[in-house]
């Protein structure tokens, strides 16, 4: 329900009462990840979804439901069957497991919701799996372990579940955790009882920062911040970087490259496009990037402005390993021309990098559509910097 704080955070201030169902877990082909959510309040009106169409009457239903009945529902939304006209299903193959519960205004997830709204880091914990009386119970987890809700039971309890969601609130991405009825942690499904928790993170919007004030970084700015991601542009000359020349930009920043990406704050989700393709502001910016655990360094050029600035980087000490992190040319090959066609090749490129994908004609393939698990970038995050939902 993370994936749609803003909206929700609008009806909690309005005082609008809702249910929100989401996505807990996926399996086969599906067309959306865990964590996506659709929210129905008291009126009837309607923000996020679940499946892209297939089966949001059906849970758009079950969440009139669950706020009539007053509690929360669980339903597991399989293949559609052609040969039923009444069916519900998911006509791609795969199934959804979907949690719907009433949202409280002082509850655990309003908490959550309001804490991703304003921009701040927070894990969303709940029960998918155990005691009928238990499920949809709830903690709000903050970075320092702290928690609002109650899974009701065992002090222990609480305190285990919290601790689950804060270690995967610092890897930045969600998931599914067992505890012990008892409290007794991550072994909890050697213990009698085990309860399921399904874990969201909600994180400030991933960075992109593009090195190099020019009209290709017009366009892949725009398509960077329809893409979520918080969007800076930083160039050394005055003169091009400037907020009248990049009004989509969540910053503009007059500084030589690699100083400024030394002073700022990168995590593993960041991503670097650098569009100067000039040496002297290229290879000491790549020296230091290509050493980072971000998730994407590309660079703009012709294949020989690439050859010549892997060798300037080899002699700057440049190993071979951290040279194949590098995108050069930056970009999928789809022919482009344009600024805003080269911007589209950069952005598939970086989609497909963070996703698993090969970056091919899917008509040409036999390999699955969605990928099960998101490909991470390299390493831990090492510094803390600017930045909503990772699962």
């Amino acid at each position: 329900m993370l994936d749609i704080a803003d909206e929700l955070h609008r009806w909690i201030r309005d005082g609008r009462t809702f249910a929100v169902a989401t996505v807990t877990a996926v399996s086969g082909s599906a067309p959306r990840l865990p964590g996506a959510a659709l929210a129905v309040d008291t009126d009837g009106r309607a923000v996020g979804s679940v499946s892209g169409g297939c089966v949001e009457g059906a849970v758009y239903e079950l969440c009139v439901r669950a706020l009539r009945e007053g509690r929360p529902l669980r339903e597991r939304f399989g293949t559609f069957d052609p040969a039923d006209a009444f069916a519900t299903g998911l006509t791609c193959g795969g199934e959804l497991d979907v949690l719907v519960v009433p949202v409280a205004p002082d509850g655990p997830e309003a908490a959550a919701v309001t804490r991703a709204a304003e921009g701040a880091t927070t894990a969303l914990a709940r029960i998918t799996g155990g005691p009928a009386e238990l499920l949809g119970r709830a903690l709000a987890v903050a970075p320092d372990g702290s928690y609002h809700g109650t899974l009701g039971g065992p002090p222990g309890r609480d305190r285990a579940a919290a601790a689950e969601a804060r270690a995967l609130l610092e890897t930045g991405r969600g998931g599914t955790v067992t505890v012990g009825a008892d409290g007794t942690g991550p072994d909890g499904d050697r213990c009698e009882d085990p309860l399921t928790l399904f874990v969201e993170v909600g994180a400030p919007p991933p960075r992109m920062i593009v090195f190099g004030a020019v009209d290709f970084a017009a366009a892949l700015v725009r398509i960077g911040g329809f893409l979520g991601y918080r969007v800076t542009v930083c160039d050394a000359r005055p003169v091009f970087a400037t907020a009248e020349r990049f009004p989509d930009a969540d910053e503009v920043v007059v500084e030589w490259p690699h100083r400024y990406l030394r002073a700022t704050g990168t995590d593993r989700r960041t991503v670097l496009c650098v569009l100067t393709h000039d040496a002297k502001f290229d290879v000491p910016l790549l020296e230091y990037a290509l050493r980072l655990p971000v998730a994407y360094i590309g660079a703009m050029g012709s294949r020989r402005t690439h050859a010549d600035r892997a060798r300037r980087l080899r002699a700057a000490g440049v190993t071979e390993r951290e040279l194949t992190r590098l995108r050069s040319p930056i970009g999928l090959d789809l022919g482009a021309r344009t600024p805003e066609e080269t911007a589209l090749s950069i952005a598939a490129e970086i989609v497909a990098n963070r996703r698993g994908g090969g970056g091919l004609p899917l008509t040409d393939t036999g390999t699955p559509i969605h990928h099960d698990e998101p490909r991470p970038g390299p390493g831990p995050a090492i510094r803390p910097g600017p930045g909503r939902l990772a699962v």
